[in-house]
């Protein structure tokens, strides 16, 4: 039996329902990704597996024994607990009391509070608590968390991590995930990636992160208005299906719409027409109109356009050899010398905290360097997207935070409307009245991109603007930044979208280094390995090298490339060898990947035994990680061969 199954389960708030009588299950060692536009259910549905919510009508069957552990989209307010003490309340009443012996051990002094662990620890002995004890300190360990930390103390990214550990400490047989990556840096997400693949049980998440889901789901699972369709396999194969079944059900609908049509003039006929009318006709017709009349479209896509400024100078911004660190505190940014010019597409990687915000504001004026200096351009008009979300009013409306005044815009040379063009961002006519502070972290972000591109600007520069947006939205953004003839300097975390807008990259890497790379997020792993390469001492020599020249001699830029990185390095005897040997290994690990990938896709795979799927699904896991291994490595040593 699947560990959850759903039997003809309905929900509806207000007139629209979310889920329309659905039929779905999560069978043992899945991961199942959960994708939608905002709005349209997710949450819900992942609230009523974990018991949070009851549907309307129908039948929600877990396996007998079956565990769920939830981690939330919102992480909590900071408290005054301990690190120990939250992991602790995921073994429910056993967790409180080996959290309250784990305190009273630490602090106990009176001999009141010898008497009450004394009574602690037999009530944890007689259900044997001990062994649930060892899971909250191998979890602790696990995670790199300190067990005596204050919530309060720990940044948004630790707490999460908190979080997952607390839910994954009763070992859960379904474990939901709602958006878990949203607000992490890209090193923490590679972090919960692993965490998540090594998870042994069933996996239920929603996420808009098409990294995150092309690594993760073993199955996509879509929900659109009101309906559960599922598509086996990797990501790409849900895009490819999907586009097929939109095509089909437009082919479908346009052969209603004409036979409704067409039974519409038949009514409408003259006398001699209805006095032979055909009553079954008549009574057909009605029922086409019925269901014509219940027929739920599918929500139109954002119509994203951008009105450009004039060309910018040729210089957009100069750094020239700065340093800075706010009052008290260690340096963010040191010894950075870099030139923008007009047309650069230039993203920013790094962890929470690093400084990426801080140079943006450097670059744009608005902040001093503690050393060095800024040049700023010529003829800039800029456009800022902020992550804070400062630009919008929270008391007005949508309209009063776009228009300013103003009953119509300048878009593209056209004269638009303003409920027009917020129409163009998914927001009707009443949504376009609402006050900002009642719209979905979704609605804001488009509202602030709505107000961003209601003005002309050569400058783009854009402070996390993925945060909470919908995977239609997001590659409607990437194709406008795409066809921007202007500047653009951006700021994410999210992987794919830097690789499919960005030319180069500057790293944020130790101790207020910032490196610049050719290429997007994935060029900059394939030349460094990325993050988990930064502390490591081979590595750190080789960008220490290059940093000491640039001490030496400020560059206008520090741009780094295939050759840079293998720089010194020439092939021996064995590497020709090995470099001759892989492209036939991977090709036949390629070749390999395409058979498990068809076999796993199958929509009978899932219904065999659970340790034959498990042993399926860990070999396509596995070949999948040695074909990307061996790629990397291929490239390594065709810049090798090259230097």
């Amino acid at each position: 039996m699947s560990n959850v199954r759903f039997d003809d389960v309905s929900l509806a708030f207000g007139l629209k329902p979310l889920l329309d009588g659905v039929n779905f299950s999560v069978e043992a060692g899945e991961r199942v990704c959960l994708v939608g536009r905002n709005g349209e259910g997710k949450s819900s549905l992942l609230k009523i597996v974990s018991g949070d919510v009851l549907p309307d009508s129908g039948v929600i069957r877990f396996r007998d024994g079956v565990t769920v552990g939830t981690l939330p989209q919102d992480i909590p307010d900071a408290s005054d607990k301990t690190v120990f003490e939250v992991v602790a309340e995921g073994l429910d009443e056993v967790g409180g009391w080996i959290a309250t012996y784990h305190e009273l051990i630490e602090h106990a002094s009176t001999e009141s509070s010898l008497v009450e662990l004394e009574r602690v620890q037999a009530k944890i002995e007689a259900c044997d608590g001990w062994s649930l004890n060892n899971k909250v300190d191998h979890l602790i360990k696990r995670f790199n968390l300190d067990p005596d930390s204050k919530m309060n103390s720990l940044s948004g990214g630790w707490r999460r991590r908190v979080l997952l550990a607390k839910a994954l400490v009763n070992e859960p047989d379904v474990l939901i995930l709602d958006e878990p990556t949203n607000h992490l840096d890209i090193p923490a997400i590679a972090w919960l990636e692993k965490q998540l693949i090594d998870f042994r049980g069933a996996l239920l998440f929603v996420s808009h992160d098409r990294s995150f889901i092309k690594r993760l789901a073993t199955r996509i699972v879509e929900l659109d208005r009101g309906n559960l369709t599922s598509w086996p396999g990797n990501y790409e194969g849900y895009l490819e299906g999907k586009a097929k079944l939109l095509e089909d059900e437009a082919r479908q609908n346009a052969l209603f719409d004409k036979k409704l049509s067409e039974e519409e003039v038949w009514i409408r006929q003259g006398i001699k027409a209805r006095r032979t009318r055909n009553e079954g006709r008549v009574r057909n017709l009605e029922s086409l109109r019925k269901i014509r009349q219940e027929r739920r479209e599918k929500q139109g896509k954002a119509k994203i356009s951008l009105e450009e400024a004039s060309l910018s100078g040729k210089l957009v911004a100069e750094a020239q050899n700065i340093s800075f660190a706010y009052p008290g505190g260690s340096p963010l940014i040191k010894n950075l010398s870099l030139s923008v010019m007009r047309g650069d597409r230039i993203g920013l990687i790094g962890e929470n905290g690093t400084g990426k915000t801080t140079l943006l504001k450097l670059l744009l004026g608005r902040l001093k360097p503690t050393e060095g200096e800024v040049r700023t351009g010529t003829k800039l008009d800029i456009a800022y997207f902020d992550q804070l979300r400062g630009a919008l009013d929270p008391e007005k409306t949508v309209i009063d935070n776009v228009s300013e005044g103003r009953e119509f815009l300048s878009i593209a040379g056209k004269d638009r409307h303003i409920i027009s063009y917020l129409n163009d961002f998914l927001f009707t006519a009443a949504r376009a009245r609402s006050p900002v502070k009642a719209l979905s972290g979704g609605e804001t972000n488009r509202l602030l991109l709505a107000k961003l591109f209601s003005k002309p600007a050569n400058i783009l520069v854009m402070d996390e603007p993925t945060n909470d947006l919908d995977v239609d939205t997001l590659e409607l953004l990437e194709e406008l930044l795409t066809s921007f003839k202007g500047t653009l300097l951006i700021t994410s975390h999210d992987r794919y979208f830097l690789d499919n807008v960005v030319t180069s990259t500057l790293v944020f890497e130790k101790e207020g280094r910032v490196q610049e790379y050719i290429g997007g997020y994935s060029d900059w792993v394939s030349y460094t390995g990325g993050f988990d390469e930064l502390g490591k001492e081979a590595g750190n020599k080789k960008l220490a090298d290059s940093s000491e020249g640039r001490d030496e001699k400020p560059e206008s830029s520090s741009v780094t490339t295939k050759n840079d990185v293998a720089k010194g390095k020439k092939l021996s005897y064995k590497h020709k060898l090995e470099l001759e040997k892989l492209p036939a290994k991977i090709e036949q690990l390629e070749a390999k990947l395409d058979e498990l990938q068809n076999e796993t896709s199958d929509s009978g795979f899932y219904s065999q035994d659970h340790e034959l799927v498990s042993a399926k699904l860990a070999e396509l896991e596995s070949v999948e990680s040695e074909l990307n291994d061996a790629m990397e490595r291929w490239v390594e040593l065709e810049a090798m061969s090259g230097s």
